[in-house]
């Protein structure tokens, strides 16, 4: 399939699901996560090695993502039932390496002296022994190696395309057809958001059918959930969506232009009017937190 990766560079904001979910949340947060150069009170040094840092959840995600991002691309080479006391090792190799280079929130904040791997192997091998133990899987070897060298694995880059000429990010976790259908499978590690969730899988939907042409009713998007057991969500895609997408990403895209000083290159309107929540449950698990207890 071939699809068209690269645009031109422009400063514009592009909208995504997690920059929008962001906006939303937090204004304040999101200032800090967008535009760290333009803080007057913290230098961009400051606020980029907070925004870096992960969270045990977090790390449990990016490291289940990668190892279903090798195993797809080993299963591209070979469908031989899967050694998994090797598979594991890797796994626990993975997740040691992880912790090594990574700076942990919780640690940061004191709420722990540190994070190792053994403090996360346990939930990753749970969701990993998800998937390996799903029919998705033995679906996957039987319908869809056969058309393999077709798959699309966490493809390079930030997924930048367009949505109706405005930037977007659209990145998806594996695509790949079998017989006249084009599906898209988002792994999912953490707690279900339906509604996120689905419009996430939307976005990668508009984005199959922009980029390999493809009939959106033919385009299946699914939610796979690892936890508590393995279970997946189908989204239908109808012909609507092409006009009410666009439409939802141009209302959102203008809400975050509304923060801009300048729309054009992306210089944010000052601070002041990025204001900070008060929510205990999101501000306690806040990476900047620092700064909003800062006198």
């Amino acid at each position: 399939m071939n699809i068209r990766e690269e645009f031109p560079f422009t400063p514009i904001l592009g909208w995504s699901i997690t920059r929008y979910g962001t906006f939303k949340m937090c204004k304040r947060k999101y200032f800090y996560t967008y535009y760290p150069k333009f803080d007057p009170d913290y230098s961009s040094f400051k606020v980029l090695k907070l925004k870096k840092m992960t969270t045990k959840p977090l790390e449990i995600g990016n490291i289940v993502h990668d190892m279903m991002r090798d195993l797809l691309k080993r299963l591209q080479r070979t469908t031989k039932e899967i050694n998994r006391d090797r598979f594991f090792k890797y796994a626990l190799e993975k997740t040691e390496t992880y912790c090594q280079r990574k700076t942990f929130a919780e640690v940061y904040y004191n709420e722990t002296d540190k994070i190792e791997a053994r403090d996360l192997i346990d939930a990753i091998n749970a969701l990993l022994t998800a998937f390996l133990e799903s029919d998705r899987l033995k679906w996957l070897i039987e319908f869809a190696a056969p058309e393999k060298d077709l798959w699309q694995i966490e493809s390079a880059g930030y997924g930048e395309t367009r949505i109706n000429d405005l930037k977007a990010y659209c990145k998806v976790d594996f695509l790949f057809p079998v017989q006249d259908r084009l599906y898209i499978i988002d792994w999912k590690t953490g707690k279900g958001n339906l509604g996120k969730h689905t419009r996430q899988l939307e976005g990668y939907a508009f984005w199959a059918h922009s980029h390999h042409n493809w009939d959106i009713e033919k385009i299946m998007p699914i939610i796979a959930y690892l936890s508590p057991e393995y279970s997946e969500i189908p989204i239908r895609m109808y012909p609507s969506y092409l006009q009410t997408f666009p439409e939802s990403v141009k209302k959102e895209t203008q809400e975050m232009y509304e923060y801009c000083r300048n729309i054009k290159y992306n210089i944010p309107k000052d601070k002041d009017i990025f204001f900070a929540i008060s929510h205990t449950k999101i501000c306690d698990h806040c990476n900047f937190r620092e700064f909003c207890s800062s006198p």
